[in-house]
């Protein structure tokens, strides 16, 4: 049997994975943590085989808990269950210790093997962020970048040019909607989700474009030809 431990600072998600994971008959979840520092206090008496953790908590959130957990817990092994799918976070969380990250987009069947793997000491990365890493990848390797071409700070409109290559598929969707008007919670609505995911897919797109607004975020979409 799986002991499974759940860090997220949102009842309804764990509810969620709670009943999913009700259906496993090899999983059992153990407890529930709405942050880091709530999980490390749980894992003192409550012991666990995969902890299943958010990044964004507050009192203490994924980043900071995940050191800690290697150093108290290191027999525990890490799943993350996040929104993120940002590279960057991705590595650092894997760096740091995790063994596996998924999205919370994910189908069911996609995250009990995930569990079920980093249960048996395997590393796991979900389909949606290795087949974009893999098509980045494919895409850098094919032709090289052109250099950045970085305006002066000082100068109205100044921008960093990216490829479009550098945003996922996702993003380039929401990025368009930005362009085109929409407030995060239209977007939501249009796309089928929560405004917390538009709100990440958003700073997503400005740490990659380092747009420093929305002027400059439309901009980027008019050079890239995703709006007339």
């Amino acid at each position: 049997m799986i002991k499974v431990l759940l860090a997220d600072d949102h009842a309804i998600l764990r509810d969620g994975i709670r009943a999913l994971l009700s259906r496993e008959q090899d999983m059992e979840v153990v407890g529930e943590a709405s942050n880091g520092q709530a999980l490390l206090g749980l894992l003192q008496s409550t012991a666990a085989d995969v902890v299943l953790m958010d990044i964004n908590m507050p009192v203490l959130d994924g980043f900071a808990t995940m050191p800690l957990l290697r150093q108290q817990y290191p027999a525990v092994r890490v799943l993350v269950l996040s929104m993120l799918d940002h590279e960057n976070y991705v590595s650092r969380m894997l760096q740091a210790g995790a063994l596996g990250y998924v999205l919370k987009s994910a189908d069911s069947t996609e995250i009990t093997h995930a569990i079920r793997t980093v249960a048996a000491g395997r590393p796991f990365l979900c389909t949606e962020i290795g087949l974009d890493i893999l098509y980045r990848l494919v895409q850098r390797t094919a032709s090289a970048p052109p250099a950045a071409e970085t305006a002066p700070e000082d100068v109205p409109g100044a921008s960093v040019t990216r490829k479009p290559t550098d945003l996922s598929g996702r993003e380039l969707e929401v990025l368009k909607l930005i362009a085109e008007g929409l407030t995060n919670q239209e977007i939501a609505d249009k796309l089928f989700t929560s405004k917390r995911t538009i709100e990440t897919h958003r700073q997503n797109i400005i740490e990659k474009t380092q747009a420093k607004n929305t002027a400059a975020l439309i901009r980027y979409a008019m050079a890239q030809g995703l709006i007339e």
